[in-house]
């Protein structure tokens, strides 16, 4: 029979630092959390390495007693709480005392600290959990703090932390989150010695934000509030302009302390699904201040969960008010736009509608001399292949846009050949067109067979083959923006795109550092036509983020050439016969031409026995 043994301290602290110290991110959250409870108005985070070969906080604080120094480094030492009473009241960030213990046991420290009754301060070095030296410095008012070669000593832990910038990244999102609840503290994150952001500390949440997330997400805010007799909730959403694929700028916050919490976040979400598009996800940074005793924050190590006394109130009093302020904004903007028409609109007079016509961004060309309409494309379906055919512009008399008209002779070496290579062999048989249903989805027979062929989905599948096998081989024909777009990133956004930077390159983007987390889009692929290149990029970074680094580049490549589909046609657009024909025999070709990339089919088959069932005339 196995004995039970006493583990030894230095054992059971590297276990504990295991809950607590996942990863370099986890240290930076626990220390600057030591620092906004000791008082701090300024905060400096230094990292080298995503945090694993250094990590430094200095702040203003209240310093530690220097008899005190020794004993911080102890398992459970902590100057929260005194009783376990105190835990359901707390009002400070730590309580636990375990951080700076499990900090210590896995990496090499060094912390320096004066109080303001003393002349000079107290450092204390330790490795490994052992304190090698203590001594009087010289210090300022306040904590220094470093820590070095984070689980030097602990190679199973070592070895499964991220990449660099996936590192800098998780503790520039949490150094932000942290900010944007404490915006009456000056904030400074300095990565390898050059500063990432710095808050002023002005108490102004919306100069935060503007740092954080940049001009364009402030501008796009709002305000909303509500109260009951035990809680309050106030904070921002964004509108429709700031949905994204993902929740990651999503921020909740309850008495000031950053948490994940589903019953919040279903919350707002449910509020906002009457205004936001299908399948994205709303911007809100939201506070909640309540009574600590409704609420249990022991529920995890790293505090990022809690507990409410009473969900259904919390979650009624969040719906409201988002709700409610969703609502006003909405009335506010219709009726502005009502007003502006009474303005700018005389009375009287007769308003024509002017409907834009679809972007021409790529030709078709038809043999049929005498029908001009086959010639000229509005849609973007390639007949005309590489880019130096000669594509000729009118201007028609009246017309509201440029007609693109395609010259195309024998000569023309630089048109796509339209018979496929000798290699490529057809998936579907050559379909008979018959016509369109309500400009969506194209009849064709084939013998006793009638075929239904969604054209949205049957251009997704085009599209997305030849944009991925042109990523792949690297022959991306790119287009060079008339006006190149200025895009200010989120700081998370910006450390992602700059370690993805590779694959948005391989994908026909030319993308330049405009300064700080501003970037600049200067060329976008041509297959993609009319591009919005902000939404298209965020959707890149979102989805990038989703599949996560474990994935291989093909398939980020996949899932970047998925929306790329969005350049494809749409129901119920207007397709002359000669797109109509050139559609079919692409699809003829594709790889997969059953099914569009998110999965729909793209043709259905009836027989002529199912039909004259249907009709009963036969049984």
């Amino acid at each position: 029979m196995k004995r039970i043994s006493v583990l030894s301290e230095d054992t059971s602290n590297k276990i504990a630092a295991g809950e607590v110290v996942e990863r370099p991110f986890s240290v930076v959250k626990e220390l600057v959390e030591n620092s906004i409870d000791a008082g701090a108005k300024n905060i400096s985070i230094e990292i080298e390495e995503g945090g694993q070969k250094r990590i430094s906080i200095m702040d203003d604080g209240q310093g530690i007693h220097p008899e005190d120094i020794t004993k911080a480094f102890l398992p459970h030492a902590t100057s929260k709480i005194n009783k376990i009473e105190d835990i359901y009241r707390i009002n400070t960030f730590g309580f636990r005392g375990e951080a700076l213990a499990s900090i210590a046991s896995v990496s090499k420290v060094k912390l320096k600290s004066r109080t303001e009754e003393f002349d000079i301060g107290r450092e204390i070095e330790i490795k490994g959990g052992y304190v090698e030296s203590i001594k009087d410095t010289g210090s300022n008012i306040g904590t220094f703090i470093e820590v070095r070669d984070l689980f030097y000593n602990v190679p199973a832990r070592l070895k499964f932390l991220k990449s660099t910038s996936k590192e800098t990244s998780s503790i520039s999102d949490i150094i932000s989150r942290i900010a944007l609840c404490n915006n009456n503290i000056a904030f400074k994150l300095i990565n390898n010695g050059k500063k990432v952001f710095q808050t002023y500390g002005n108490g102004n949440l919306k100069d935060v934000i503007r740092i954080i997330y940049g001009k364009n997400t402030v501008e796009n805010l709002i305000y909303f509030e509500g109260h009951t007799d035990t809680a309050s909730v106030f904070g921002y959403v964004g509108n429709q302009e700031l949905s994204r694929g993902s929740r990651n700028n999503q921020s909740i916050f309850v008495n000031r302390r950053y948490i994940k919490n589903k019953l919040i976040t279903a919350a707002v979400e449910n509020a906002m699904k009457s205004f936001l598009t299908i399948n994205k996800f709303p911007f809100f940074i939201l506070f909640l201040d309540i009574y600590p005793e409704l609420i249990d924050v022991n529920v995890h190590p790293t505090k990022a969960e809690i507990k409410f006394n009473d969900d259904r109130s919390i979650f009624k009093l969040v719906f409201d008010s988002v709700h409610k302020c969703m609502g006003e904004a909405l009335k506010d903007t219709f009726m502005s736009d009502i007003e502006e028409e009474k303005e700018y609109i005389p009375k009287g007079n007769i308003v024509k509608e002017k409907s834009e016509p679809l972007y021409f961004h790529n030709v078709i060309y038809s043999n049929e001399k005498n029908n001009p309409e086959d010639s000229i494309s509005s849609l973007p379906i390639d007949l005309s292949g590489e880019s130096n055919s000669r594509i000729e512009h009118y201007q028609e008399k009246d017309s509201i846009s440029t007609d693109i008209r395609v010259n195309l002779t024998e000569e023309s070496s630089g048109a796509r050949n339209i018979n496929p290579q000798p290699e490529v062999f057809a998936k579907l048989p050559t379909l008979k067109y018959i016509g369109t249903f309500y400009n969506t989805y194209i009849i064709c027979e084939l013998g006793d067979e009638l075929y239904l062929i969604d054209q949205h989905a049957a251009h997704e599948r085009i599209l997305f083959e030849r944009y991925r096998s042109d990523i792949k081989k690297g022959t991306v024909v790119s287009q060079i923006s008339l006006t190149p777009l200025v895009l200010e990133l989120s700081l998370e956004d910006y450390v992602l795109f700059n370690e993805y930077k590779e694959i948005f390159i391989s994908a026909g983007f030319h993308i330049e550092d405009f300064g700080d987390n501003t970037i600049t889009i200067r060329e976008t692929p041509y297959i993609l036509g009319k591009l919005d290149s902000k939404s298209f990029l965020l959707q890149m970074l979102d989805s990038i983020r989703n599949f996560g680094t474990a994935n291989t580049i093909d398939v980020k490549y996949d899932n970047i050439a998925r929306m790329a589909c969005k350049a494809a046609v749409k129901a119920h657009d207007k397709l002359s016969q000669a797109e109509i024909e050139k559609l079919l025999e692409d699809l003829k070709y594709c790889e997969n031409p059953y099914n569009c990339p998110h999965g729909r089919p793209t043709i259905i088959k009836m027989s002529l026995y199912e039909i004259e069932k249907r009709f009963k005339r036969i049984q």
